[in-house]
């Protein structure tokens, strides 16, 4: 047990540097095009290969960690995602859209595998009953992180400029793998029977109902929150790059508590039904938000500002306890043998 859980503190450790040089590097690429001159379309297509490429990511690598552990999975994560940081580094003559897209891919690659590696591994290193609390714990402080990372991005871009920052960030990741390297064990979430690649597509209706489910959740946040919320901060409320970075960095920690707190608001045994109710108050209240605005009209930008404001920490908190729950469930239904896939 000892063993156990010097696991899940060592790929927690792993997970929680990733996640800060994750959510640094996307403040940085935000800000430093948008500073830039590009417009937020152009902003918007830095990020596309970033979520395709996971989605990807997400198929591929449960069968590789499956078939060839979670240490790998992780390791190849920690790796490509020091690649990416790299890839910044050249010229700024250089930084054109389609080299940093492709930067991003990378980036979007081993963030899932990171991301898949870490919650896959609790599968096999808690009891079931306890599942809940420690998946909805990971997921909560990762997001939490992530909010850190946006400030320490924003923070470090306005302190020493892109380049510094970039080399920072490789820094931390480059300790965190070399302890993964020799610290992971070896054989965590490899599957005793070999599966084959066509294994990866669920025969579990509750799993793809929930994997449908969870595409047109997560859709809804990042449409606009990702690129769109930031910009216009900067734009229509004249918000500075500091102050943005601030802001969001609270937003996400504010989020990713939330989440590790969602077992005292859901029931382990909940199921379907209590999900749907959650998942109908965040619709209902983003429809308010947007409504709210739009009878507001934009000769009242304080008063947007503020329903934009009131009407983010009431997202925050309700779309924490569906994102927990979703991420309970996934590692829930899977099968403990193999169930990164």
């Amino acid at each position: 047990m000892q063993a156990a859980w010097a696991q899940y503190r060592l790929i927690t450790a792993n997970y929680w540097a990733f996640t800060v040089t994750d959510g640094a590097l996307r403040m940085l690429v935000l800000l430093y095009f948008h500073g830039l001159g590009y417009s937020a379309l152009e902003v918007a297509l830095l990020f596309l290969f970033y979520e395709i490429f996971g989605v990807i990511t997400n198929l591929v690598g449960g069968w590789l960690g499956a078939r060839f552990g979670l240490n790998r999975t992780m390791n190849m994560g920690l790796a490509l995602q020091l690649a990416a940081l790299g890839m910044l580094l050249v010229p700024a003559e250089l930084l054109t859209v389609l080299w940093v897209m492709v930067a991003q891919a990378l980036s979007g690659i081993a963030k899932d595998l990171n991301k898949m590696s870490a919650k896959s591994a609790i599968k096999n290193l808690v009891a079931e009953a306890e599942l809940f609390k420690w998946v909805a714990r990971l997921t909560g402080s990762k997001n939490t992180l992530k909010g850190a990372g946006f400030f320490v991005g924003a923070f470090l871009f306005a302190q020493i400029g892109f380049a510094n920052t970039i080399i920072s960030l490789m820094l931390l990741l480059a300790v965190a793998l070399l302890l993964s390297v020799f610290l992971l064990d070896g054989s965590l979430g490899k599957s005793k029977n070999k599966p084959k690649f066509t294994e990866l597509f669920s025969n579990s209706r509750s799993l793809n109902v929930l994997s449908a489910a969870r595409l047109f959740l997560f859709a809804a946040r990042d449409v606009w929150f990702v690129v769109a919320l930031p910009i216009s901060l900067a734009s229509i409320f004249g918000w500075s790059h500091s102050a943005i970075g601030a802001f969001l960095a609270g937003w996400i920690i504010l989020y990713g508590f939330v989440q590790g707190s969602a077992p005292g608001f859901i029931k382990q045994q909940a199921g379907g039904a209590v999900l749907f109710l959650w998942a109908t108050i965040l619709a209902l209240l983003t429809t308010a938000i947007a409504l709210g605005f739009y009878l507001s009209g934009a000769q009242q930008p304080m008063l947007q500002q503020g329903l934009l404001l009131f009407g983010l920490l009431a997202f925050a908190f309700i779309f924490a306890i569906n994102s927990a729950y979703h991420s309970y469930l996934v590692v829930a239904y899977a099968r403990a043998d193999g169930a990164s896939l």
